[in-house]
């Protein structure tokens, strides 16, 4: 082969691979995480089939005027507890969806969107204007001191957590959620799955 042809034939071949490359990461992306059930971990808690339930742990994080909010005090009502960051970008493809189921059930479930700040690539700062940014209506939580990562053993984001009204964790996914799977997991902790 001409020395003038392996350029043009170098150019072609790395096209090929960013076109094969763009359509498998869109092929990807369309696909939710899958809700899981959780496993038992609770000694002596049982639902009503007797199968053992999940309690769902404890934490303490900061709500947008700084005041403490523990997730204890939100038993009652459902949970759909989410982790994420501003500057993630799967996190931020599923906020519009979550924005939207929240605005549907509001005064049945509580959404606790749970904002990682570390104080260096996300802080309190960063997180509150991207949310007001996107004019989201559900709450946002900051978790600066990794108190409710750590409770959970989140290491990667976005993740989410189904609670039900009694505080047992129903499900979890980590990973983007769609419109679809998120309604799913919402059924699942209001009775209507």
């Amino acid at each position: 082969m001409p020395n003038k042809f392996k350029p043009l034939l170098g150019i072609l071949i790395f096209a090929a691979f960013i076109g094969v490359a763009s359509f498998a990461y869109g092929r990807l992306r369309e696909k939710s995480a899958p809700l899981d059930v959780l496993p038992s971990e609770s000694p002596g808690s049982q639902n009503q089939s007797g199968a053992k339930r999940t309690a769902a742990p404890d934490f303490t994080v900061l709500d947008a005027d700084g005041k403490e909010v523990r997730l204890s005090d939100l038993f009652g009502k459902p949970i759909v507890l989410n982790f994420w960051a501003s500057w993630c970008p799967p996190c931020r493809g599923e906020m519009p969806d979550f924005d939207k189921v929240y605005g549907e059930v509001k005064d049945d479930i509580n959404f606790v969107m749970v904002d990682m700040t570390d104080g260096q690539r996300e802080t309190q700062a960063t997180g509150a204007k991207f949310a007001a940014d996107q004019g989201f209506a559900f709450p946002v939580y900051f978790d600066t001191k990794g108190e409710a990562a750590g409770a959970y053993g989140v290491t990667s984001i976005p993740s989410t957590v189904f609670i039900d009204r009694d505080g047992f964790i129903v499900a979890g996914a980590e990973g983007a959620l769609d419109e679809k799977t998120l309604r799913k997991g919402v059924g699942m902790i209001s009775g209507g799955e």
